[in-house]
């Protein structure tokens, strides 16, 4: 049994401190600044509510990450309140304390952070260590700008940040009373949410809340509801408030049947007249979209800058989408594109092969898993392919491939410096019948011909994955040239 270490002069000064919370609540006008971390963490933890309320009023850092407290303590909803009302009590005050320097309460529970080494920032959130201490002759000019900036700092609002998620059951307690302190203090306490992520919730909460939300704070929007698309349009001009908007995911947006004549095409501008405003979006990804179809070219063409991710994935489009894709300016320095789920197996391939070497001197990363893709179709693709030269990961799982076509995209690809990882479906000639019954001794045998081919090509760096849409996997390691290659595939 180890020896627990004897608690430091530290904490056993803040513990003595905390017994007469009254004491600790005085204390505070000459406690030292490198004191208040220690102590608010302890308070907190000790759920000594008055001296939490204290010392939210006194704190002398730019950003106070409660958040980081609040995951590792997992508070009542007492001691969450009284830091809230000493926030409020605050504001309250038509002069604030001298010592007071608060801009940011950041409420996020998965900022990164650690309380405990990070207690100062700026109005970002971004912590900073305390300034050293300021000698010599600009000590005097120092103070007259501290008291400038105290003057303009009393008439600030402070920022609460926070992650939202809008689902069944929200608000709870805790956000509740926020939500409330914010309205009371409207001007003076401004919520900003760089995360915002939307479940089922009626459409009349959601509204409500995000009244309360300055909208131009959100970067990180989720909307993964089972919406109709009138839903989603009368969320629209809350989306097109978020102008500082960088990731936009939309998922299982569908149609409403027997819609009047026009309903869906007013629903769709809607949602397409606000992406103008985004101009900092950088990945859009729509994943079971139903109004796509015929749609693509009004989605896209509102874009007015370079997208690093798009991703679309289980959704119907045509031909004719997926040309206007390849032709808009907006793929041009795509980093990822995932089309997964996507069916092209009618769709002539010079669409894709247009899209895919457009955007060749960027792309990274490329999914076309369970797109239907032919030998012909695939086999087009390869001259585009073998110009994406900082790509890194390709995966086309689930799609009806030769073992010739797989031999062929290795040649082409063997100038892909940074091509590490390939997922790959299992080869035609491994099945047993039109079932989908994996012969394994074929398979074996498939595997062993594409080692030699990496071997032979000298890509031992070079892991190639098999995928099957099947439970049960074997895994077989092989060493070649000293590196180890994984080769995946199904069991039945």
């Amino acid at each position: 049994v180890g020896i627990r270490a004897p608690p430091k002069l530290l904490e056993l000064a803040v513990q003595s401190l905390l017994r007469d919370e009254a004491l600790a609540i005085a204390a505070l006008e000459e406690l030292p600044a490198e004191l208040f971390p220690p102590l608010f963490s302890a308070a907190f933890a000790g759920m000594h509510s008055q001296a939490v309320k204290a010392m939210v009023q006194a704190w002398p850092f730019p950003c106070l990450p409660l958040g980081a407290l609040m995951k590792e303590h997992k508070p009542h909803l007492e001691i969450f309140q009284a830091a809230i009302d000493g926030l409020d009590v605050l504001l309250a005050q038509e002069v604030r304390p001298r010592r007071w320097k608060l801009q940011v309460l950041d409420l996020r529970r998965n900022a990164q952070q650690d309380f405990c080494t990070v207690w100062s920032g700026t109005r970002a959130g971004v912590c900073s260590p305390l300034e050293p201490e300021v000698v010599g002759p600009m000590r005097k000019r120092c103070r007259v700008e501290g008291a400038r900036a105290w003057l303009k700092q009393t008439s600030a609002p402070v920022e609460v940040l926070i992650d939202l998620c809008l689902k069944e059951g929200t608000p709870d307690a805790s956000l509740s009373y926020l939500l409330k302190k914010v309205k009371q203090r409207r001007g003076s306490l401004r919520l900003c949410c760089q995360k915002l992520r939307v479940f089922s919730m009626p459409m009349q909460k959601i509204r409500k809340i995000l009244k309360l939300v300055q909208l131009d704070s959100v970067q990180d929007l989720e909307v993964n509801c089972t919406w109709k698309l009138a839903t989603l349009g009368r969320f629209a001009p809350h989306l097109g408030q978020m102008v500082n908007l960088r990731r936009l995911l939309l998922s299982h947006i569908h149609m409403t049947p027997h819609a009047a004549p026009g309903m869906e095409e007013r629903c769709v501008s809607q949602l397409t007249s606000q992406f103008p405003s985004l101009q900092h979006l950088q990945e859009l990804y729509l994943d079971s979209i139903s109004f796509l179809e015929g749609r693509l070219d009004q989605v896209l063409r509102c874009l007015k800058n370079p997208l690093e991710t798009l991703s679309i994935t289980n959704c119907l489009i045509s031909e004719a989408d997926l040309m206007h894709l390849s032709q808009c300016p907006s793929v041009s320095q795509l980093k990822d594109l995932s089309l997964s789920g996507v069916n092209l197996t009618s769709i002539s391939s010079k669409p894709l092969w247009v899209l895919i070497e457009k955007a060749s001197a960027t792309l990274q990363d490329l999914d076309l898993d369970e797109c239907g893709i032919m030998d012909s179709q695939f086999s087009a693709l390869l001259p585009a392919l073998s110009h994406c030269s900082q790509l890194t990961t390709f995966s086309f799982c689930g799609n009806p491939i030769s073992m010739a076509v797989l031999e062929s995209l290795l040649r082409h690809t063997v100038g892909l410096s940074k091509l590490s990882h390939v997922l790959y479906p299992a080869p035609l000639e491994s099945y047993e019948d039109v079932h989908g019954t994996v012969h394994l001794g074929r398979l074996a045998h498939l595997h062993a011909r594409l080692k030699q081919v990496l071997q032979e090509l000298g890509l031992p760096s070079m892991v190639w994955f098999s995928g099957n849409p099947c439970p049960h996997f074997i895994k077989k390691r092989s060493e070649i040239n000293g590196t180890s290659v994984s080769f995946t595939w199904c069991s039945l």
